[in-house]
């Protein structure tokens, strides 16, 4: 798996930074061969340093000890899931104004997009007319609102909270629209100042929806209001929801518990590594060419052979395959809803770890953590690389790698924490950009002792 020094010199080698590939199986390496064998040592670290022998423990209680510790959910400090309306929080508003919107970006950005739509609606006293899904973005998913989720679900749940509806009045739709695009993570006052537009047009259009919401700062209502639309009111489809609940009890048949990895096996990244294994001629060379002309990418030229002997390029979908071919049928083509499937395994898993941060990362790490926090371990990247360039300059043996590993990710484990209000001395928009999301951690307004 691990490319060394002076024996494929591929054209990637020549920087000495490891590339993000190289992490990633790095990553996957350390976390499904040595993890284990920390455990062990971690018991006996104090008596290792002292130099003290360690003590002869029997096979079968190794084994028991290492298992159990690995599948151990962190505390979860009494606190649980609280989204309940406090006795603030005024009935839905009846409103003739109305908020179009169209979601952008892949599944989890539009998740997360359509949950800020619904909490703007509140705070505008607006009616939110079901938003238009991104379709010509770089995924190129012609599917519609209900194809992904249970439109009919989402528009019941939330009821209590603001009038939604599938389509505008037909009397409407030849009106003006005032077209917005809202700013980004936008606060209380922003939205209420917005509300002067309703003198006049009766319709807005919202241009894009992600981040279009503060992270801090926001009443606690508008808060659980989020974590309502995202995690109770935005459920997939009944097709993807049966799908994805198969193939969990297909995993758990095999194994009865599973870990979650998330590769990120995308377009882009085939690109930049040059790992074309699987793929058509034709596919081949249009990721050929998205390398040329993307010019801060430096290597162009990659023998896509020697990527994969070296262990360089991520398994392909065939090599790791879940469901039939039959099953995916009516899913081909439409990345959002196999992406959707993707969600309900990470979710379910008894371990999820991300490869690299992003917006599906994010958002599992919060729903995991939402759902009583489930076991999430997050590679700390930065440290890792260090220690990765130690191995190839020679100065530090695989063999002991595991104890390092083990010991930067102590704390990573996806246990209870408050929202990281972002770097301190930093103020301003750029502050606001930094801010830890409130989707990868409605830790304290969504997730509290009672």
């Amino acid at each position: 798996m691990v490319n060394r020094r002076g024996r494929h010199r591929l054209p990637l080698s020549r920087h000495r930074k490891s590339s993000f590939f190289s992490i990633t199986f790095y990553v996957i390496l350390i976390f499904s061969l040595s993890i284990f064998t920390f455990l062990l040592y971690s018991s006996y670290v104090l008596q290792e340093e002292n130099k003290v022998p360690l003590l002869r423990v029997e096979k079968p209680k190794i084994n028991k000890l290492l298992d159990d510790q690995l599948w151990k959910t962190p505390s979860g400090l009494g606190l649980r899931q609280c989204v309940k309306r406090t006795s603030r929080y005024g009935a839905t508003p009846v409103s003739d104004h109305y908020i179009t919107v169209k979601s952008n970006g892949g599944l989890n950005q539009m998740r997360t997009g359509i949950a800020d739509m619904v909490a703007v609606a509140r705070i505008m006293n607006a009616t939110l007319v079901i938003p238009q899904l991104d379709k010509s973005s770089f995924w190129q998913d012609s599917s519609t609102f209900s194809n992904i989720f249970d439109e009919t679900h989402f528009i019941k749940s939330l009821e209590k909270d603001v009038r939604i509806v599938k389509r505008l009045p037909k009397e409407l739709e030849s009106l003006p629209r005032a077209r917005k695009h809202f700013t980004s993570w936008g606060g209380l006052g922003y939205y209420e100042e917005m509300t002067t537009l309703w003198k006049e047009y009766q319709i807005i259009h919202v241009a894009k929806s992600d981040s279009r919401l503060a992270n801090n700062d926001l009443p606690l209502d508008i808060q659980r209001l989020r974590c309502r639309a995202l995690y109770h009111a935005l459920r997939f489809s009944p097709s993807i929801e049966s799908l994805g609940k198969k193939l969990v009890e297909r995993l758990r048949s095999r194994a009865q518990r599973y870990i979650a990895l998330h590769l990120r096996y995308e377009k882009d990244m085939l690109s930049f590594t040059g790992c074309t294994y699987g793929l058509t001629v034709a596919e081949s060379e249009e990721l050929r060419t998205m390398r040329e002309k993307t010019s801060h990418w430096k290597v162009k030229n990659i023998n896509p052979t020697e990527q994969r002997d070296a262990g360089l390029c991520p398994l392909t979908p065939k090599e790791e395959m879940l469901a039939t071919p039959k099953e995916l049928k009516d899913f081909s083509n439409h990345a959002s809803q196999t992406a959707a499937l993707d969600y309900i395994i990470s979710i379910e898993s008894d371990i999820f770890v991300p490869s690299h941060s992003g917006n599906m990362a994010r958002a599992v790490e919060g729903h995991r953590r939402f759902l009583g926090h489930r076991k999430t371990i997050t590679p700390d990247r930065k440290s890792l690389v260090q220690l990765f360039d130690l191995m190839e300059a020679g100065q530090l043996e695989e063999s002991s790698l595991s104890l390092p590993v083990m010991q930067l990710h102590r704390q990573r484990f996806g246990g209870p924490r408050r929202r990281g209000s972002g770097p301190p001395g930093i103020k301003g928009r750029v502050r606001l950009r930094l801010e830890e999301s409130f989707y990868q951690n409605p830790y304290p307004e969504c997730i509290c002792k009672s």
